[in-house]
C-alpha cells in the first residue's frame, strides 16, 4: 500500500510542460484544420508542411509546399495557417516560408488521405 501511495505521490508531484506551451505536435494539431480548397484535405495529411520549427520565444517556423508550382493557394494557405495558429498561448511570430524543394509528390501524403482521392 505504501507503494501505491508513494507512486501517487511522485506522479502527483512530476513536472508537465505548461498548458500554454508552444509545441511543434501543437503546431501540427493546428495545421490540421488548414485544408486544401480543392482536393478537401488538410495540408498536414497531403504531406504539404515540410518541417515545423518552433524557437524558444515562440516563434514558429514552417516549411510547406503546395501541390504544384503554379497553385494560386499559397497566399490563402498562409492566412488560414496564422488564422488557426493564432489562438496558440505563447505563440510568437508565424513565418511560413513557402518552397518547392523537395518537390511534392503524392507518396508524401497520408495513407487515409491516399484512400480518399482512390491513389494505391
Amino acid at each position: 500500500m505504501t507503494d501505491d501511495i508513494q507512486t501517487q505521490t511522485q506522479t502527483e508531484n512530476a513536472p508537465t510542460p505548461a498548458s500554454g506551451a508552444v509545441t511543434e505536435d501543437r503546431i501540427r494539431q493546428a495545421l490540421m484544420q488548414v485544408f486544401d480548397p480543392e482536393l478537401g484535405i488538410n495540408i498536414i495529411d497531403l504531406g504539404l508542411v515540410y518541417e515545423i520549427d518552433v524557437q524558444d520565444n515562440g516563434d514558429v517556423d514552417i516549411r510547406y509546399s503546395l501541390t504544384t508550382m503554379g497553385c494560386p493557394i499559397g497566399p490563402l494557405i498562409e492566412d488560414q495557417m496564422r488564422a488557426f495558429l493564432a489562438p496558440i498561448e505563447g505563440l510568437g511570430e508565424v513565418r511560413p516560408e513557402l518552397v518547392f524543394r523537395p518537390a511534392w509528390s503524392p507518396e508524401m501524403m497520408s495513407e487515409e488521405s491516399k484512400a480518399a482521392l482512390g491513389i494505391f
